[in-house]
């Protein structure tokens, strides 16, 4: 909004100009989700608690947890406005790459919220029917994938990905893409929902792979930095900046709040919304296979619970005793049962984060 009715002003007064600069909106962006996530956690938090909109233990899960019962839930409320405000005032809004990101934000928002609803208001224990949510996610990425696919904007890039640590090398996936980004989408946005179960550990790792994904949006959507560094130069891409930088803003923001001991959680309102996103800018950036490594652990607490439970059925079935990998899945939930404390683990992850993000960044230009 700022840089559509401001930056036309730079004739009338050149300090206006600032507004062409990604750089000053990107951190304005971050600054204002910053703010908004103060201003406006206070208030929510009192209306969650007003609402009794308690987060719901389950009773197979680390006894430990049970403390937590009644703590609001549904904070992702926080993130969504955090998020959706600030870039509206500082993208520009008629880029393709702004529209597509946060027509996911809203979409799985709107799912995660309605699963939130349904199960802490509406005390319906399982919430929304996954299979509900599951069409949800594939809705979304059969919208995105064929619009990047069929889309003449996209045309010398719509099926391709990038592999990283090798430079000027993509790999052109053809009719493949649309099913590709519906699983990509589908898996991205329930393995950051399945870590979201301890105080802050979603969120910072959230935060940290959104940085990451800032400079990569930046250093994409111009073709000096994109030619230096040997990868995919991808006009417009360079908007998705400001929705990372507001996004790590509106993380920062949520974790004042969510720090252990939380305070909220984010629930499926934070965790599907901004999951999808993290996955939908790996997709818009063509990243996917770089995101692997960025959200790496993502990925790891994601797949821990495929192998236990394929593991469990294939056991079971072979001897008729159902057996375990981890003493209890998601891959969190193995290192408390391992007696390690709530925080250790949660820094810990945190720091794999960060190291796998330097590691992503640094994949640019070597080879």
């Amino acid at each position: 909004m700022f840089y559509h009715f401001l930056y036309p002003l730079k004739r009338i007064f050149s300090g206006f100009n600032l507004f062409q600069y990604i750089t000053f909106r990107a951190a304005m962006a971050a600054i204002t989700a910053l703010l908004i996530a103060f201003i406006a956690g206070p208030f929510i938090l009192k209306m969650l608690k007003k609402h009794q909109c308690g987060e719901l233990i389950r009773e197979n899960g680390p006894q430990t947890h049970l403390a937590k019962k009644g703590t609001p839930t549904m904070g992702g409320i926080i993130i969504l406005i955090s998020v959706i405000i600030p870039v509206l005032l500082w993208a520009n809004l008629k880029n393709t790459y702004v529209d597509l990101i946060l027509l996911a934000t809203i979409w799985m928002g709107a799912i995660g919220f309605l699963d939130d609803y349904l199960k802490v208001v509406q005390k319906m224990k399982k919430g929304l029917i996954a299979r509900y949510k599951l069409l949800g996610q594939v809705s979304l990425g059969l919208i995105i994938g064929a619009y990047i696919y069929f889309s003449p904007e996209f045309a010398s890039t719509n099926s391709l990905t990038t592999l990283p640590f090798i430079k000027d090398f993509t790999i052109d996936l053809g009719i493949f893409y649309i099913p590709i980004v519906i699983i990509f989408v589908t898996f991205v946005s329930n393995a950051v929902n399945l870590t979201d179960g301890l105080d802050g550990l979603s969120a910072g790792l959230m935060g940290i792979a959104a940085l990451a994904f800032a400079v990569i949006a930046y250093v994409s959507g111009r073709i000096d930095f994109s030619d230096y560094l040997n990868i995919l130069y991808l006009p417009g891409s360079g908007e998705l900046t400001i929705y990372a930088m507001a996004f790590a803003g509106a993380i920062l923001g949520f974790l004042w709040y969510n720090g252990h001991p939380a305070q909220v959680f984010m629930g499926d309102t934070g965790s599907l919304s901004m999951g999808c996103a993290l996955g939908t800018m790996a997709i818009l950036l063509k990243k996917e296979i770089l995101f692997l490594l960025i959200g790496g652990v993502f990925i790891a607490e994601g797949l821990s619970v495929v192998i236990q439970v394929t593991y469990f059925r294939w056991t079971r079935k072979r001897t008729g005793t159902g057996k375990r990998v981890f003493l209890m899945a998601p891959l969190h939930h193995h290192f408390e049962m391992k007696g390690q404390d709530e925080s250790k683990i949660v820094i810990r992850f945190w720091i794999i984060g960060i190291l796998l993000a330097i590691l992503g960044l640094s994949s640019f230009k070597i080879l």
